[in-house]
């Protein structure tokens, strides 16, 4: 048997697809993954056995820089969160929701905004009051202006080298067809679940890594909502990289930039460097937190 490296492509029915050098092995899973409480995702590097392709064993996975529930992926470098401006309406609540998760993970996140060509005249102020705010913080935000708008797309690319990407973001803000513009042979089934299938059956969707423009991405997009059920409240300001830095001002070294006196964070936000959007957001989601029900974990 030989003893190699690789990284999980695919996870299906059992098998573990494992990259190495240009070839990829079947495996199953031998040893006590179970006990250990592991399961391995797609994306995870992994030692494995093998000595021909099809019937190989996976033994090891090795320690993980994060993980995504919805899609089960692992060491994900960066994720693009696609938002509607219209046809749903953007929200500023729905994206700082995403950053935060993202930022948790320690996951570099890009914002693609979709629909942009829907806009009226009135609205492309709205567009602009986005890009400024969160360009200032310092994410990237591209906007597709016509439907298949090759400029943004072509931008969207220039990050996949190196880094592997999973996208996510609003139902119905075209995330399927995004991906499909990018690489045909994806064939993402844009309408989740068709009609035909009747309501409340399951398709059941593996993730897998393609290889694209130099680097992985999934091919499934992620959650389209979220809560916050693992972190902590004090946590939540660390999400907020503006916050990061104006609290190196702040009076109390853990401010939660809610009523502490000489808080840096709320003389900005009134002072208008930190967006009044992100700081309601913070509150609203300070709260969500505190309110959460204690999750008792099974034994």
């Amino acid at each position: 048997m030989v003893f190699l490296k690789g990284q999980i492509r695919k996870a299906l029915s059992g098998f573990y697809y494992i990259y190495t050098d240009g070839e990829t092995y079947q495996t199953r899973a031998r040893g006590n993954f179970r006990n250990r409480n592991i399961t391995p995702l797609v994306g995870d590097e992994v030692m494995f056995e093998s000595d021909n392709r099809t019937d190989g064993y996976l033994l090891e996975v090795y320690p993980r820089q994060n993980e995504l529930v919805r899609p089960p992926v692992a060491n994900v470098d960066q994720g693009v969160i696609v938002m509607s401006m219209v046809e749903p309406n953007f929200s500023y609540n729905l994206l700082d929701r995403f950053l935060v998760t993202l930022e948790d993970k320690r996951i570099d996140p890009i914002i693609y905004l979709t629909k942009v060509d829907l806009l009226t005249e009135t609205e492309q102020a709205h567009l602009a009051e986005i890009k400024k705010i969160y360009e200032a913080i310092g994410y990237p935000v591209i906007a597709a202006t016509k439907e298949n708008d090759e400029q943004a797309i072509h931008a969207l690319e220039q990050y996949f080298p190196e880094s592997l990407t999973v996208f996510m973001g609003q139902s119905g803000a075209g995330k399927s067809t995004l991906l499909n513009k990018i690489s045909p042979e994806l064939q993402l089934a844009t309408n989740e679940i068709s009609e035909s299938l009747g309501r409340g059956k399951h398709t059941t969707r593996h993730v897998e890594l393609l290889p694209l423009y130099d680097g992985l991405v999934a091919d499934t997009p992620g959650f389209s909502s979220i809560d916050f059920l693992e972190m902590e409240t004090t946590e939540l300001p660390k999400q907020f990289p503006e916050f990061v830095e104006a609290s190196a001002s702040c009076k109390f070294r853990e401010c939660m930039h809610r009523k502490e006196p000489g808080c840096e964070v709320k003389q900005r936000v009134e002072a208008g460097t930190i967006a009044q959007t992100r700081y309601d957001n913070y509150l609203q989601f300070l709260l969500e937190i505190e309110n959460r029900r204690p999750i008792y974990k099974k034994k």
